[in-house]
């Protein structure tokens, strides 16, 4: 089940619903300009959620509820910091300050204040990736969505209001000391708690950072502080293109970036990683993305000059020489992939999956000799079942060194391996009907196109052995079908369509089918002579 969109088309809350009525099991991701967050759900139930760069809120919770003390937070934190494989709540039960009940107790509330956050969001987008699983299974809940969909639409009405006075997270605010001196007003605990914090210098991401609170609870207690006069804007941190940039910024775009790729959203993936590249020209790594992205895409050219600009700017991971001739393969371009091919297998010299692209751009340019070594040497790094493509190029350069015998083996042995597989179903095919095994070669096809009936190859396969045993109609529901699905399949196709055609005494159409033909190949000489042919008998 795909489901991706705006959330301006459809809100949050309604997707959710949607999730939970069809008990869908994977891992929503919504994204809103340079946040990103993500739900994951077990069979319609929320299992866990959270924000990237947004600091963990598990210990000020607990803090807040009076489980633990700041002292025993901050030498959780100091030892999460040399223990980096540890979730801050296996800490904590760790040391003994918390009980595993409670942490399973507060890492609800966590994940129910995540999604609450989330449903402020109403521009961006999400994607809902199926069977997608968090990484860490030991700390996971089962909330009811429908449960937290009453509390989220209630913040929701009063972040409506809160946005009228905070309309922006880049906003400074400061305190009138006089007026809240001599007034007699009682103040929530979160407003007394934020005051020091609005001192005119930190914007309100900073005072939600520093608090350790959350963005409802702190934009609820400044709105009241604001409504009461107690407190005033003072001005706004200075943009983007102002601001100093530092390791940290970049780090978020490239956070995001990484996160974006992983759940499939590229577009906004190439987004964040360009935004790298801007702020770190000289960085290697945000090109070799931009090139990654770009080749799950099909877009060659712009990855080949993604990688090109990696490798230049000293991408030198075997990687980025390995996508790089990748990219100048799709693009035709032999010679320079089998240049960065080399590179590459220079680099990493025991890597399989160079070694047999390598193979395949040799293949490519018809040097037998070098596929089949190289090939070799990539089932010999492998150390198990080769890959499918590996028989379909191994096979290939057999019959090309002329070694029908070899190949018709390793054909066989792909069958066998990937049963399934149409086009080594269909490359053992025409290899049995090379050695004139029709009656094995027709089966193999069948049994190829059933497995993959969109591939126009394998009913043209089908038709002509057909034709050549002259069974001309079963030839020509089979040619009908190729040429339906790709239309520019060959000249051979229309010229022997245009046969049957004829055969049938259905002049007119065998001429024009033939005339198809020549479109296709204005060269074909036979083609010509049957039309001339025909008019001649006009």
């Amino acid at each position: 089940m795909a489901i991706k969109g705006s959330l301006k088309e459809a809100s949050l809350p309604d997707v959710l619903q949607l999730l939970a009525l069809g008990q869908k099991t994977g891992c929503l991701s919504i994204a809103d300009r340079s946040n990103f967050g993500y739900i994951y759900f077990d069979k319609g139930r929320i299992c866990y959620a959270s924000i990237v760069n947004r600091r963990d809120r598990l210990g000020d919770i607990l803090v807040k509820h009076q489980k633990i003390t700041s002292n025993q937070l901050d030498a959780a934190i100091h030892r999460q910091s040399k223990e980096r494989d540890k979730k801050l709540g296996e800490i904590l039960v760790g040391m003994g300050v918390i009980s595993q009940e409670d942490l399973e107790r507060y890492m609800r509330v966590q994940i129910e204040e995540s999604v609450y956050y989330l449903f402020t969001w109403t521009q961006g987008t999400f994607n809902f990736e199926s069977e997608v699983r968090p990484e860490r299974q030991d700390f996971l809940v089962n909330i009811n969505p429908e449960s937290l969909l009453l509390e989220g639409a209630r913040r929701v009405d009063e972040w409506s209001l809160i946005e009228k006075k905070i309309p922006s997270f880049d906003l400074i605010f400061t305190v009138d000391k006089d007026r809240l001196a001599i007034s007699e007003a009682a103040l929530t605990e979160t407003q007394q708690r934020v005051l020091p914090l609005l001192d005119g210098a930190r914007d309100m991401n900073q005072v939600i950072e520093d608090s350790g609170l959350g963005e409802f609870e702190i934009g609820k207690a400044l709105y009241g502080l604001i409504t009461a006069g107690f407190v005033h804007r003072a001005g706004r941190t200075a943009s983007a293109v102002d601001r100093h940039i530092t390791d940290a910024r970049v780090e978020e775009h490239r956070n995001l970036g990484i996160a974006f790729y992983k759940t499939g959203m590229l577009d906004e993936a190439a987004r964040e990683f360009r935004r790298v590249a801007e702020l770190r020209p000289n960085e290697a790594s945000a090109h070799f993305f931009i090139g990654l992205v770009a080749l799950k895409q099909a877009r060659w050219r712009e990855a080949m000059e993604a990688l090109r600009l990696a490798a230049e700017k000293g991408g030198g991971r075997p990687a980025v020489f390995h996508n790089l001739a990748y990219a100048y393969e799709q693009l035709g371009r032999l010679k320079e992939a089998e240049a960065a091919y080399a590179e590459a297998a220079a680099r990493a010299r025991t890597d399989a999956r160079v070694y047999l692209g390598w193979g395949i751009v040799a293949l490519k340019q018809g040097d037998y000799a070098s596929a089949a070594g190289r090939l070799d040497r990539a089932k010999e790094l492998a150390g198990e079942t080769p890959p499918a493509a590996w028989y379909w190029a191994r096979a290939l350069a057999a019959a090309g060194a002329g070694d029908f015998e070899l190949a018709e083996q390793l054909a066989g042995e792909a069958a066998a391996a990937y049963p399934m597989h149409a086009v080594l179903l269909n490359n053992l095919a025409v290899l049995k009907e090379l050695a004139g095994d029709l009656e094995a070669a027709e089966e193999l096809v069948r049994t190829a196109r059933k497995n993959e009936p969109s591939l126009p190859q394998l009913s043209k396969n089908l038709a002509d052995l057909a034709y050549r045993g002259s069974r001309y109609d079963e030839a020509w529901d089979a040619y009908s079908r190729a040429v339906e699905l790709a239309p520019d399949l060959g000249d051979d196709v229309y010229f022997k369509l245009g046969n049957i055609a004829y055969k049938r005494n259905d002049r007119e159409l065998a001429a024009q089918l033939w005339r198809k033909a020549l479109e296709i190949n204005p060269k074909h000489e036979l083609v010509k002579a049957n039309l001339d042919t025909l008019s001649a008998l006009s």
